[in-house]
């Protein structure tokens, strides 16, 4: 490190340390619920290492057209226990993991890098995927993955963070931070964090959309209170017709995993003859009466 780097860093001001430490540790370690329970023991389950940490996977069925879930923020792969189910009984090999700091992994920490690490080994041990479905933070992790070789037929994108600096204005929001706390976290996440990494760009869906060729359904939720529905607007309009955009009601961010209608709409994504250009790109299912099951 250089004089002026050192500097730079012991300008920072304490406060933004410890805001710059929250943002990257999740708040507790989330348990699975009881009607997870059956679904989550019946995995087998496998272990692997990203940045010296312990992560826990998970694989149902037979190995045959392997479907990758990715969770998100302060979340875990029991959260798609329904989806799992259908997926298996429509003759699908469901693969989700613990991120780092979440579930039953090792670690207090964890960031995009990491889950993209995963992402990666489990495309090494399964092979390509006949779909990606991932939600909030680890659907933003699947657009990152791509360029990085993931290759998959179709993905799926619940609630989805649209890039980084949408993360880091919404955590700042949250907080309450003042402009330059502000400023600092970004200032570290910068050096420390995604050393090398042009963040600010390539750490958005938006950025990949051009290059992303498979089918894309985006759920979302009108009433999510962690990222606005305008959000999927943005990413659908970034798609054009390869993207098709299924607006739910009163689901919120979290319980429209384990929404039924959800879960319909995803597996019927996954086992449409038809290709999602020919699809609708804008759809209201169950807008009145659509509550979490």
């Amino acid at each position: 490190m250089d004089l002026a780097t050192a500097a730079d860093d012991t300008a920072l001001s304490a406060e933004g340390e410890a805001v710059f430490d929250l943002f990257r540790t999740p708040h507790g370690r989330s348990r699975p619920r009881p009607d997870e329970r059956e679904v989550i023991d019946g995995a087998r389950t496998g272990e692997l290492t990203v940045g010296g940490k312990r992560v826990v996977t998970y694989a149902w069925g037979g190995g045959e057209r392997p479907v990758l879930l990715v969770h998100g923020w302060e979340s875990r792969a029991s959260r798609y226990a329904k989806l799992v189910t259908r997926l298996v009984e429509s003759g699908y090999s469901p693969v989700s993991f613990d991120a780092p700091g979440h579930g039953e992994s090792g670690g207090d920490t964890t960031t995009l890098v990491e889950y993209r690490a995963v992402i990666r080994e489990l495309h090494r041990r399964h092979g390509d995927f006949a779909a990606a479905v991932g939600h909030s933070f680890g659907a933003l992790a699947l657009f990152l993955s791509l360029p990085e070789g993931l290759r998959t037929e179709r993905i799926v994108a619940i609630s989805t963070v649209p890039d980084f600096s949408y993360l880091v204005d919404s955590f700042c929001a949250h907080m309450a931070l003042d402009a330059r706390t502000g400023a600092e976290v970004r200032h570290r996440l910068d050096r420390h964090l995604y050393p090398g990494e042009d963040m600010w760009t390539r750490f958005s869906v938006l950025h990949h959309a051009p290059h992303v060729r498979v089918p894309l359904l985006l759920v979302h939720d009108e009433n999510d209170e962690a990222v606005g529905a305008e959000q999927a607007e943005r990413i659908a309009g970034a798609f054009g017709s390869r993207a098709r955009l299924v607006v739910t009601r009163r689901l919120g961010h979290r319980r429209i995993l384990g929404s039924s209608l959800v879960v319909d709409t995803v597996t019927r994504f996954l086992t449409a003859a038809e290709a999602t250009a020919d699809a609708p790109r804008r759809t209201h299912e169950g807008k009145t009466e659509v509550t979490a099951r």
